[in-house]
């Protein structure tokens, strides 16, 4: 067994840079169906070999020519992880929106793989962990090794110049994403759309579970931090794509699935009332980003 060091950091959460062609993913999807399985006791002796010498938190390395990336215990996890999600509870005032704060260490280990091994008995798709300690894991990568897999957020920003056409199908695959981890009655950590990545196959993979709303919120509201995340992080892409007018047709039918009931329209509404504020905001590039995905937030999830 030879060990990269090669390394990538925070690769799960913001993995990858480069869009993948469709026709490529058809190809790279057949190749990675041909890798040969390792036995677990492989695992369990390669995830023990080298999670004590590991230097970063997060590192590639390849075993009989596939990829794979321990995780292990690191420091508190840092402030910025949760920025997005502060800065948004004190602009629209809405207290669901508090970071679910992790401390790190093997609490955050425990609760990553305890989340990955749910969902994927849950039959969502996400890395697959092959061996855990207390003090790290080992899973697969969900591309084919000597490639990275781009992310949903990346790959719509990389569209936006194609127009609607390109950018509403890969946003509709977040959006049926998020109803297929409802649906089975679970919920995400940070429904971003770099958090979405996807696979060789064109279908989407869920990471980065390093804390868990459901332990200290109810589902609805759990539920209703997974749209506000998703809305937040693709709106703007939307809104320069030309593509809000036919989105917010699909957002509203979206809201209505059945695995969100009344409680989640209910919290829907009192943020929706709260956030009234942001259509004064102007849509001008010149007052910067942040404030971009503001107004665009709004002008998606506006009542019709």
């Amino acid at each position: 067994m030879q060990a990269h060091t090669h390394t990538r950091r925070h690769c799960l959460t913001n993995p990858f840079e480069s869009p993948v062609s469709p026709a490529a993913r058809g190809a790279d999807a057949a190749t990675a169906a041909s890798a040969e399985p390792t036995s677990p006791s492989d695992y369990d002796a390669f995830l023990a070999a080298h999670l004590p010498t590991q230097p970063k938190n997060i590192q590639r390395y390849e075993l009989d020519h596939n990829w794979l990336w321990i995780k292990r215990t690191g420091p508190l996890i840092p402030a910025w992880r949760y920025r997005i999600l502060s800065v948004l509870r004190v602009l629209i005032n809405e207290p669901v929106l508090g970071p679910v704060i992790n401390h790190g260490g093997r609490e955050a280990i425990a609760t990553e793989v305890r989340r990955l091994r749910e969902l994927t008995a849950r039959g969502i798709r996400v890395p697959r962990v092959l061996a855990s300690s207390d003090d790290g894991f080992l899973m697969n990568h969900l591309g084919i090794p000597g490639q990275d897999v781009p992310s949903l957020g990346n790959q719509i920003r990389a569209v936006v110049p194609e127009g609607p056409g390109a950018v509403l199908p890969l946003w509709q695959q977040g959006l049926a994403m998020i109803d297929q981890v409802h649906g089975c009655g679970s919920v995400l950590s940070q429904a971003f759309a770099r958090n979405f990545v996807i696979c060789p196959d064109g279908e989407l993979a869920c990471v980065d579970f390093e804390d868990d709303p459901q332990a200290v919120l109810p589902m609805p509201i759990c539920q209703l931090r997974d749209a506000l995340c998703y809305a937040h992080s693709t709106a703007i892409y939307l809104s320069s794509a030309g593509a809000l007018h036919e989105a917010r047709a699909i957002w509203q039918d979206w809201l209505i699935h059945p695995a969100r009931g009344p409680e989640f329209h209910a919290a829907l509404r009192n943020t929706l009332r709260r956030m009234r504020w942001l259509r004064h905001l102007p849509n001008n590039r010149k007052l910067g980003r942040d404030t971009q995905r503001l107004r665009a937030m709004w002008d998606l999830m506006r009542p019709a």
